[in-house]
Order: C-alpha cells, then structure tokens, then sequence
C-alpha cells in the first residue's frame, strides 16, 4: 500500500474518528505512566478530598506527589505545638495508604477500584529493624495525638506532596463521586462529537466538489476558447 493510497483512507470519516480516539487514548496512558516514571510513584496527581489538612491543604486542591528514595532524609515535626504557637519547620507531607484497608493496584487514575489514600504531616518516625515507621497527623487535627492508626510502615507511603494547585481537583472529585453523571457526560460529548465529524465533513465535501465541478468547467472553457483562437491566428496570412 503507497501513502497515497494510505492517505485516502484515513480521509474517510468513520477512519478519521477512530484513529483520532485510539490517539486520545494512546495519549492518556503514555501521559499518566510518564508522569509516573519522571516522580517515580504511582500516584503522581491527587485530588485533596477532605478538609483534614487545613489551612495548607484544601478539598479540591490538586497536589503533585514526589516518591522517596530514602526515607531517612524525610523530615518530620508537628505542624502547631501543643500551646498553640505554629512551627516554623513543620514535617513534610506524605501520602500513603489507609493501613486499614486492603492496598488495591492502580493503572490508571479511573482503574483499578476504590483505593484509599490519606494525605497527613509526618510529625514523628522510628527505625526497627531498618524498616521506618512515621507517625502522621491532619493539621486540621486538634490536640497532640498522633494518627489513631500510626505509625505507617515506609511501603506503605506513596510520596510527599511537592506542589498543589487550588481548585483543579475538583474535576476529577466530581467524576469521582459521580460516576454515572460523569460517564453520561463523556457519552454526550463523545457522541456530540460523532455527529460534527460525521455531518460537517459531508457538506464541506459537497462545496469542494462543487466548487472543483465549477473550477473544471471553467478550466476547459478557457482551454477551448484558447484552441479558437489558435486556430484563428493559425488562419491569418500575414501581407508583406
């Protein structure tokens, strides 16, 4: 098959719609699964879905999460001291599995089922046995006591919030807690898009080849009107 062939192909509608899908589709995994390689860690985006860690985190911020490759640099400390007064130093932000439930694989941000994370301050830590254990805490917390289900084992940790972005989580927090809605609106807007592909392209195409019909036309008047006169002039005698 030559590429002019080829391109004759993938001009057809039908064709156009579904390479253009397999690309958007191709484009989400390669998208995520960079993401994943270049801050080595499975969740490389989050949507904040609690108020736990206010004032420095927010329902519906998005966070960009960081993995570690060594734990004992990860600095812990209490975000506010037990008199009140804030610390100017306060521990990292970590990310990491809800030790109270079954740890469930992720592919994809919309795979893999209900996966449950906890975004806490890492407040303390201890070593046994050269495993690290850190004790967490939500800023919003009141009071001096740790996470009641600390100390959280250092497999168990995703990565440390390095950024955020207010408001942008708040997307796929809606797809998320509206699932139906959300695929129902990906339905209309995929089948929106459908019928624009399908009906416009159509009628783009009767004007081309009305207007190629009239540029036809026109180009074998003019061929024969430059015969006549060729034959005209091809008839003249010139006097000397």
């Amino acid at each position: 098959m030559n590429l002019k062939r080829l391109l004759q192909i993938l001009k057809r509608d039908y064709i156009g719609t579904i390479v253009l899908a397999i690309i958007l589709f191709v484009g989400v995994f390669a998208f995520w699964f960079g993401l994943r390689f270049v801050f080595q860690t499975e969740f490389p985006l989050l949507a904040v879905a609690s108020g736990s860690m206010e004032p420095f985190l927010s329902r519906g911020d998005l966070i960009r999460v960081q993995g570690i490759s060594n734990f004992s640099e990860l600095h812990v400390a209490l975000y506010k001291f037990p008199n009140g007064t804030l610390n100017a130093a306060p521990g990292e932000v970590i990310v990491y599995y809800d030790p109270r439930y079954e740890r469930t694989p992720v592919y994809l941000p919309v795979t893999g089922g209900e996966t449950h994370l906890i975004v806490h301050r890492a407040v303390e830590r201890k070593l046994e046995n050269g495993t690290w254990f850190f004790y967490t805490k939500g800023d919003a917390s009141s009071g001096s006591s740790f996470d009641p289900w600390s100390p959280i084992r250092q497999d168990l940790i995703v990565g440390k919030v390095v950024g955020k972005a207010p408001w942008l989580g708040n997307i796929p927090l809606f797809m998320h807690e509206n699932r139906v809605l959300a695929t129902l609106v990906i339905v209309f807007l995929f089948v929106v898009l459908v019928i624009v592909d399908f009906a416009f392209p159509k009628k783009r195409g009767k004007q081309t080849e009305g207007q190629e019909e009239k540029l036809s036309n026109h180009n074998a008047n003019s061929s024969s009107h430059r015969i006549c006169e060729t034959s005209v002039l091809r008839g003249t005698k010139t006097k000397g």
